[in-house]
């Protein structure tokens, strides 16, 4: 006869983690798909007026967020605007599951007696799940980041790199080895961190995360911006960037060349992204878990 297991069996607990991972990236699956042109129209507003890309012969630009969508729907085609989905997909794979499963493991320590969690330490909770998720998923972003920038590189006369994000992640390691694949790693997890704060607290405690969402793009596209261009920036035979020796060289530079404005490149995208992301990231997932049976968010 079948021993029935309750719900503080490590079996349970385990088969429960992995559910709850596996959810957390079939909703940030579907949220990617539906919105991820303002992804790559942001990338490409961060990189198309970087005065030290003119070093390696790119020229300046200066289109608005529909001319920039429209061009590279007009002359790299419709679907290039989903450019670097792959690696997108693999990225929450990683990031998505496992800052779901930090966060709530986090949050379990900290609830008080009552069993509720004070909107400061969820803040704490998102800001530290999403670090850790994103230090790991960092590759991927990369990868992705690489992958939306080559239209721009190929309409500028400049030689293809890749096919495939498959090509892309050999050539990277043929440059810069291991180490490379964590190329602006570090304002990558700051961005995160920034965004997790608001995002899995806002929501954790209210369930209403449009109400934080523009104060969101505020705290994030600084460090978004500088991630971009650190990941985008073409590498020398050290396998160490050419344009900036970090992130701060990098906000340096673009500051003193482009503006304070330059660290809000793509915040209009970024900014409409971020509402229907979420919108369909937590109704996917909540949706689903109430199907299978399990507990929500």
């Amino acid at each position: 006869m079948p021993v029935l297991r309750n719900a503080d069996h490590p079996a349970s607990k385990a088969a429960d983690v992995c559910t709850r991972y596996s959810v957390a990236v079939l909703g940030a699956w579907a949220a990617e798909t539906a919105t991820y042109p303002f992804d790559v129209t942001k990338t490409r507003l961060q990189i198309q007026s970087e005065v030290a890309a003119t070093k390696h012969g790119y020229k300046l630009e200066n289109h608005g967020m529909i001319q920039t969508a429209v061009k590279i729907a007009k002359q790299e085609g419709v679907f290039k605007l989903w450019s670097g989905l792959m690696p997108m997909f693999q990225r929450h794979a990683i990031y998505s599951g496992c800052r779901l499963i930090i966060y709530e493991q986090l949050r379990e320590w900290m609830k008080d007696e009552n069993g509720q969690v004070t909107l400061a330490k969820a803040s704490v909770g998102g800001l530290a799940a999403g670090s850790l998720a994103q230090l790991i998923a960092s590759p991927t972003d990369l990868v992705k980041v690489q992958m939306q920038a080559e239209g721009r590189r190929i309409q500028q006369g400049k030689p293809p790199r890749f096919n495939n994000c498959r090509q892309a992640y050999a050539i990277l390691f043929r440059e810069s080895g291991i180490k490379g694949f964590w190329r602006g790693a570090v304002p990558n997890v700051q961005r995160a961190a920034l965004v997790n704060m608001g995002d899995l607290a806002a929501y954790d405690v209210s369930k209403q995360f449009l109400i934080r969402e523009f104060g969101m793009a505020v705290l994030g596209t600084p460090a978004d911006v500088l991630k971009t261009r650190l990941m985008n920036q073409p590498v020398g035979p050290d396998g160490r960037g050419t344009l900036y020796r970090g992130m701060m060289d990098c906000l340096q530079q673009s500051v003193k060349n482009e503006g304070v404005l330059s660290l809000y490149k793509g915040f209009l995208p970024l900014w409409m992204r971020l509402g229907p992301w979420a919108l369909i990231n937590w109704i996917a997932f909540e949706n689903i878990m109430v199907a299978i049976g399990g507990h929500t968010f």
